[in-house]
């Protein structure tokens, strides 16, 4: 099997309309039209201008201090807090060609390391281009998050600052002393956790990389099994974080389904991914048509859909 990895080089924005799986979605339910309207489509709006709320919590972007010296270069970005360094990576052929785009990160501290949802509000079905919500943030670095916004479960705390508490799964905490740990949502809560200092949490997965190891029996894990919710099974595209150390980090996005290009990769396989970038935990996003990384305002990847696709959240680095 051939391998090669080079710098990944940005490519063109692409844009499309959600409408298309909205309807396609609705179409599978089975339920009247206005209930699947409701539950898949309807805004529902819980906080408005959450940048506001975090302006009083005092986690905004502008109230942290954060580096204006940054240079990019083909290949990264670097500044006195950031340094990023992109790369891409193909393998194998026709049916077997894989293909991902690995950003390793290191910066200075936590506060760096930031979400920002669509349209500034907090709820479901809340939606925008991922490009377009890295760019209301001059994201130097972003990738598509958990997708929090088709769910009403999970802990999700953004920023600094508690939205949701409803614990479901084994979600990922960023604490703001650098650490980035796995953790059992349905053993604490919101609150304690922000007690604890956490900075960040996602509410996706599940580990597929444990103190370096692929876990057992990851590929049979399910998410969740409400109506309409993709299989996250067998050879997809693919969006993970993996941590190598504190304030050291991986966003890796994995392209798939298109034969001679990419297939996509199995969960262990993700997890194996990571291993080889150093990591020693990783953990399993958003990923099928969501999957996009996003580069100095250049998707980097090729989205499976032929363009980007409107979601709830991102996580980005700031500059």
């Amino acid at each position: 099997m051939d391998t090669s990895t080079e710098p990944a080089r940005p490519r063109a924005l692409a844009r499309r309309t959600l409408l298309g799986g909205g309807l396609a979605l609705l179409a599978g339910t089975g339920g009247s039209a206005a209930w699947a309207y409701d539950r898949f489509l309807r805004e529902k709006v819980e906080v408005a201008s959450v940048s506001a709320a975090e302006e009083a919590a005092g986690t905004s972007a502008t109230a942290v201090a954060l580096a204006t010296d940054g240079t990019y270069t083909a290949t990264g970005y670097t500044s006195s807090t950031t340094t990023i360094t992109l790369t891409s990576t193909a393998t194998g052929t026709g049916s077997e060609a894989l293909a991902w785009y690995a950003a390793e990160i290191e910066v200075s501290g936590a506060s760096i390391i930031r979400s920002a949802f669509a349209q500034d509000d907090f709820g479901q079905n809340i939606t925008e281009e991922p490009s377009a919500i890295a760019a209301a943030q001059d994201a130097v670095l972003a990738i598509n998050g958990d997708y929090y916004g088709f769910r009403d479960t999970g802990i999700v705390i953004r920023n600094g600052v508690a939205y949701r508490d409803e614990p479901a799964r084994d979600g990922l905490a960023f604490y703001a002393d650098g650490r980035v740990e796995v953790y059992d949502e349905t053993a604490t809560s919101a609150q304690e956790l922000l007690d604890a200092g956490v900075w960040q949490t996602l509410s996706f997965g599940p580990a597929v990389l444990v103190d370096g190891a692929v876990p057992d029996g990851v590929e049979d894990v399910e998410i969740d099994t409400n109506i309409g919710n993709h299989s996250i099974q067998g050879k997809q595209p693919r969006t993970a974080i993996g941590v190598i150390g504190d304030d050291h980090l991986v966003f890796l996005v994995v392209d798939g389904r298109s034969e001679g290009y990419s297939r996509g990769a199995t969960l262990p396989e993700l997890g194996e991914i990571l291993a080889g970038l150093g990591c020693t935990t990783g953990y399993n996003l958003d990923g099928g048509g969501s999957s996009v990384m996003i580069f100095d305002g250049e998707i980097v990847n090729q989205p499976s859909n032929g363009g980007e696709r409107a979601t709830s959240d991102i996580l980005y680095v700031a500059g």
